[in-house]
């Protein structure tokens, strides 16, 4: 036996463990190069791991839900057992450069179609049409976000049927057998006693561990108040002529820019105006040092099912509301649809968050650590408000500033967010500057 064991790779980012989400593979069966084998999530998105080795699946190190170190046994493949048969012409590749990283980050510009769910699928459609593999085939699932999300309701995915082709479990599925009834946790045994909260002398319904995205974004949170003095100023704007010019676009163009994208070309203005916000403190040995970059990573705070999350669009200096309207709704559905990986997801030097989505007007928000600054928008709504004397209706929003008070003053903050908000308020002429 020529037994290879494959050690959970470097995730990158300084990131050291892993939830394993779920086993795309089962002990006994054959594995290629560059098959996926398993789906983890990490603190910046769930990815797949795929398979360095050809051969037969010996031992899987873990179970689905456990919590794995980078470096730690994943699986382990008897490599002398592939050479039994040939791999089908699938999933046949190259050992070479094949990637012992994850996907996403592969080593190899041709990953093969082995890198693909849907060649497994063609894979498992190549192979013996036995109850075993019907049953494979059966509970198939493409998407992490369906896997997460039915082992956020409890589901077995063997007990829901997939509408999707040859049986595919898509997310309708698992949203149609989890609204067939509340999940209900295990009856305890009888007997057994019920465990109370020493504090509030509440009887503990369940606990919930902080893991992947939630647990890196706590702790990123924790260590951002802890090192970070922050301070806050605000200012109501008025955004009717904003809106009017959408809507002049709108009809001459068919289309415009979002107002987040306006907003995102106003700070990218702002910033080069005044440049400390888009600095970073770091440390030099014992020492604190201000950090200046030649360009702008502009992060835009995106709520997904997975948590908040804050995709970055690099090198945003420059560019003209169309395009950041682009590339803004492209990091943001990648970051929704779990495909955002760490390159996507650091790296920024200045962050929106346009929370006005959620109905609200305002936040004390918390700085994206280690940036110097973020800017908060919140709902645009219609209000009373004076315009030359005269009270009116108008278009009302309010912009929130959270900055880190070692990087600049509050004057350069004001400064800063009283830019922004004349440019909502006369966008026409701004952009005409710009």
């Amino acid at each position: 036996m020529s037994l290879q064991v494959f050690l959970l790779p470097d995730l990158g980012e300084g990131l050291v463990e892993a939830e394993l989400v779920t086993w795309l593979v089962n002990v006994g069966d054959v594995v290629h190069v560059d098959q996926p084998i398993a789906e983890v999530e990490t603190a910046k998105s769930v990815v797949e791991v795929p398979s360095p080795f050809e051969g037969v699946v010996e031992t899987l190190h873990g179970a689905e839900g456990d919590t794995l170190t980078v470096g730690k046994p994943l699986i382990s493949v008897n490599s002398a057992a592939a050479e039994v048969g040939a791999p089908t012409p699938a999933l046949a590749t190259s050992a070479e450069g094949s990637g012992n990283v994850l996907i996403g980050y592969g080593t190899s510009s041709h990953g093969g179609p082995g890198r693909t769910r849907p060649a497994l699928r063609q894979h498992l459609h190549a192979q013996d049409s036995g109850p075993a593999a019907v049953q494979h085939r059966a509970h198939l699932v493409v998407s992490p976000l369906v896997r997460k999300l039915a082992h956020d309701h409890g589901l077995e995915l063997s007990n829901i049927h997939g509408s999707g082709s040859d049986g595919l479990i898509l997310r309708r599925d698992v949203e149609q057998a989890a609204a067939g009834g509340p999940v209900l946790a295990p009856a305890a045994p009888e007997g057994s006693r019920a465990v109370v909260d020493q504090r509030t002398g509440l009887e503990v319904a369940g606990r919930t561990p902080l893991t992947g995205v939630k647990k890196a974004a706590a702790a990123a949170m924790t260590r951002s108040r802890a090192e970070i003095p922050d301070a806050t100023v605000w200012v109501d704007v008025d955004a009717t002529a904003l809106m009017e010019l959408r809507r002049e676009l709108k009809a001459k163009d068919g289309g415009a820019p979002s107002v987040l994208a306006f907003v995102a070309r106003f700070v990218t203005a702002g910033l080069g105006r005044f440049p400390a916000l888009n600095m970073q403190v770091a440390h030099n040995g014992p020492e604190q040092e201000l950090v200046e970059f030649a360009g702008i990573n502009l992060g835009i705070a995106a709520q997904t099912e997975r948590g908040l999350m804050v995709p970055v669009v690099r090198n945003v200096q420059g560019l003209s509301a169309r395009t950041l309207d682009e590339r803004i709704r492209a990091v943001a559905e990648q970051a929704r649809g779990g495909k955002a990986g760490p390159e996507t997801l650091r790296g920024g030097t200045f962050t929106i968050n346009n929370y006005g989505v959620f109905g609200v007007d305002g936040s004390a928000a918390i700085i994206n650590y280690q940036e110097a600054a973020m800017l908060g928008i919140g709902r645009i709504m219609d209000k009373p408000w004076v315009v030359n004397g005269e009270l009116c209706v108008r278009q009302m929003t309010e912009l929130t500033l959270a900055f880190d008070h070692r990087v600049c003053d509050g004057a350069v903050a004001a400064g800063f967010l009283r830019f922004v908000a004349d440019a909502m308020e006369n966008p026409a002429s701004v952009l005409a500057d710009l």
